[in-house]
């Protein structure tokens, strides 16, 4: 949390992620307009940013495209913000990411970054394991994982009905996995496609998940929600031994009740 509060405490930084929180996925040239400052100080900044968790990047072709982490934020405003100023705060978020979903046109819908300690290969089988995505993610992920093979989000009651569907486009074990998400029913809703990179370094990994072409507004906050809560039990199994002692989804769920009867 140190890192944090150094990386807030400058004007610069903080420019940086109002620009990233007013439109994120900015490359380092769109980030350097109208700052006044040479290209090489911006990437220091955004070295730091990065160091502390705030900011982190996305590869898309040559590009190097610059998000926005709210993670540490929460964090922040779990320790410090009351629960009497959260339904009001709780309302400007949901306006901020739906300004934001407008602008990211042809970018990731969605991007989340969690730390565990654990290889890349422990990390890549959990996402892979019906047996260990039953037990951090509520579903089995049913599939070969080769590319162009299809995969199934299979309920763990014994019924076999799959609540997702999708193919498996890109299989690179143990750094990179891509899929879609359809309709399990065939309907003609456009497909999202999921995008899990893995990164080792030494005892850690930093996983990266990035959702594109999210259909609705309303689709986005569950997948906000959704992979927040799918990230922190993956990260409570393999670093404890055991998943959280409350499915998180349960929680956001009540969250997502509160927030839907609030707009009503």
């Amino acid at each position: 949390m140190t890192d944090v509060y150094r990386a807030l405490g400058d004007a610069t930084r903080r420019a940086l992620l109002d620009r990233l929180c007013g439109r994120n996925g900015q490359t380092l040239s769109e980030l350097c307009q109208g700052l006044g400052l040479a290209r090489q100080s911006i990437t220091q900044h955004l070295g730091i940013l990065e160091d502390a968790t705030l900011v982190t990047v996305v590869r898309r072709g040559r590009e190097r495209l610059h998000y926005l982490n709210p993670v540490p934020l929460q964090e922040i405003q779990e320790r410090w913000i009351s629960k009497s100023d959260r339904p009001r705060l709780d309302a400007v978020s949901t306006i901020m990411k739906r300004a934001e979903e407008t602008a990211m046109t042809k970018r990731p819908d969605y991007v989340y970054v969690t730390y565990i300690r654990a290889s890349a290969m422990t990390v890549w089988d959990a996402l892979t394991s019906e047996e260990l995505t039953a037990q951090f993610w509520g579903h089995s992920n049913v599939s070969t994982w080769e590319p162009g093979q299809p995969w199934k989000h299979v309920r763990t009651d014994g019924s076999g009905i799959a609540d997702v569907v999708g193919r498996v486009v890109e299989s690179e074990r143990p750094t990179r996995l891509a899929i879609t998400f359809e309709d399990p029913a065939g309907g003609t809703e456009a497909r999202s496609l999921v995008t899990f990179t893995i990164e080792e370094y030494k005892e850690i990994v930093k996983l990266t998940i990035v959702h594109e072409n999210i259909p609705t507004p309303e689709d986005a906050d569950a997948a906000a929600l959704g992979w927040a809560a799918v990230g922190s039990n993956l990260k409570s199994l393999l670093e404890t031994g055991n998943t959280l002692p409350q499915a998180p989804w349960d929680m956001h769920a009540q969250v997502r009740d509160a927030q839907m009867r609030g707009r009503n």
